[in-house]
């Protein structure tokens, strides 16, 4: 790895202007994919708009995880 003197590149803290950009055009983009999505699930068969369904609910709920104790550990009420 270099050391010494950074030389050039953007400042420390300055944003990525390329990934704010891609990221207005994805917002944009699902934006008017989400006003379509009622249209497009009813085109769905019922298998199908469940499946997609599924998919698509593990970006707006939190995934739940297993809890699991140890043998020894105490537990905090």
């Amino acid at each position: 790895m270099a050391t010494g003197m950074k030389t050039g590149g953007r400042q420390a803290g300055t944003p990525n202007r390329l990934t704010s950009e891609l990221r207005s055009v994805l917002k944009d983009v699902l934006a008017t994919e989400y006003a379509e999505m009622p249209q497009l699930l009813a085109k769905l068969e019922p298998k199908d708009r469940i499946e997609a369904v599924i998919k698509i609910s593990r970006f707006v709920m939190p995934t739940v995880e297993a809890v699991h104790f140890k043998e020894d550990e105490p537990l905090q009420w």
